[in-house]
């Protein structure tokens, strides 16, 4: 799967990046410091279940801390986006061609109003936060769209005479967003659009179709971010309120990255996601970044039980794209041929079955599929069994 990170300019964007995934990414204080997206990787939290066999586990992809796995997931932070991107202002044809294969949009804003719409510092609190989400919205659904109504009258009349399947249709000339045929089928369903004859379809009902399919193949959370700053906090409550259908969450990239360089250099113990930290080697540090730790203990990890980056990216998979972790192993054996426990967790879409994750491990074990076992129970399972979050599952194919 693939984390687009988007936001108008200078709102702190690539310093959530960094602190997300402590990419060498260009942080400045000016717009458009981010011109070609940046690619790296980040990792979402869960409790691992190597303790459950007790046993340690050996990751061959991401990590695993005090019993906490760290699962990689892709990420890209995107050039910023102001107001008219669809238009082709600022970089916004760069920033939207960018995001067509993203699977979920984290959409950091700076909740402390001190960034006006263009990406300009502003005294703090003088910029409303909840334009910022507004405004990307609609730059979205406008690029949606245009995309749409490209020959749209052609295409329609073409669908039309030849008595194509619109639905079919629709999918093959929006794939590049990732839109399926099942999804233009359910949104014309929803919107009670006329299949028969898309021609009649009004310029009202193509927006509210474009909008459709953009909340379903990009879903958006909203980082709230230097929620921090003195004032902010009242922004974030208010945001909350008035945007309830959105996940907000409130956080300070700063202070992540501010932790996250301290424990890589053996300063604190802190992992990604953790409510505090312990200073590990007071002596090695001044004055100014004692008092910047415990700034950011008492001002951001017990005000807000963390700094909310690692939970933006937790409840982006988990929640908005309602993916969980299943653990390939065996009754008898946990390692693989190399004696690593438990070496792989893979994030699975909801409804996963046995069979799903068979093909997922290896097309063969697919194709000549058995049964599964649970391995946390020793249960027998057949292939339409549903697996859920933090299984261990066991593949018996015939191959």
């Amino acid at each position: 799967m693939f984390i687009g990170v988007v936001g108008k300019p200078n709102i702190g964007k690539s310093t959530f990046f960094k602190a997300a995934t402590l990419a060498e990414v260009e942080i400045a204080n000016y717009p458009f410091a981010t011109i070609k997206p940046n690619h790296a990787v980040g990792y979402v939290r869960i409790e691992c279940v190597d303790k459950e066999f007790d046993k340690q586990c050996n990751p061959r992809f991401g990590y695993c801390s005090k019993g906490i796995r760290f699962v990689p997931v892709d990420m890209m932070d995107v050039a910023g986006l102001v107001p008219g991107a669809h238009e082709g202002l600022g970089m916004g044809n760069q920033f939207l061609d960018d995001l067509r294969q993203a699977d979920v949009l984290i959409h950091v804003i700076d909740i402390a109003g001190s960034t006006n719409d263009k990406g300009e510092p502003v005294e703090a609190l003088s910029y409303d936060p909840a334009e910022d989400i507004k405004f990307l919205e609609k730059e979205i659904d406008m690029w949606y769209i245009g995309i749409l109504k490209k020959g749209w009258e052609k295409f329609a009349r073409q669908v039309q005479q030849e008595k194509s399947k619109v639905a079919r249709a629709l999918a093959k000339q929006l794939s590049g967003l990732k839109v399926s045929e099942v999804m233009v089928e359910g949104a014309i369903k929803k919107l009670n659009l006329d299949p028969e004859n898309p021609v009649k379809w009004t310029e009202e009902d193509l927006m509210n179709l474009a909008t459709h399919l953009r909340r379903i193949t990009k879903p958006m959370i909203i980082a709230a971010n230097k929620v921090d700053i003195p004032g902010a906090d009242e922004n974030y409550n208010k945001i909350k309120d008035q945007f309830p259908d959105y996940i907000i969450v409130p956080c300070s990239a700063e202070s992540e990255l501010a932790l996250r360089e301290a424990a890589k250099h053996n300063l604190i113990e802190y992992d990604p996601g953790d409510s505090d930290f312990k200073i590990l080697m007071p002596d090695k540090l001044n004055e100014k970044q004692t008092k910047a730790l415990e700034f950011i203990r008492e001002n951001v990890l017990k005000k807000f039980n963390g700094t909310g980056v690692q939970q933006v990216l937790d409840e982006s998979i988990f929640n908005l794209l309602k993916y969980f972790a299943v653990f390939p192993g065996g009754v008898n054996k946990l390692e693989d041929s190399d004696g690593n426990v438990l070496p792989d967790c893979f994030l699975m879409p909801e409804n996963t079955t046995a069979l799903d994750f068979a093909y997922k491990l290896h097309s063969d074990f697919g194709n000549n599929f058995i049964r599964a076992i649970d391995v946390k129970t020793k249960m027998t399972v057949g292939k339409e069994h549903k697996l859920k979050h933090r299984d261990v599952v066991e593949i018996i194919s015939g191959k």
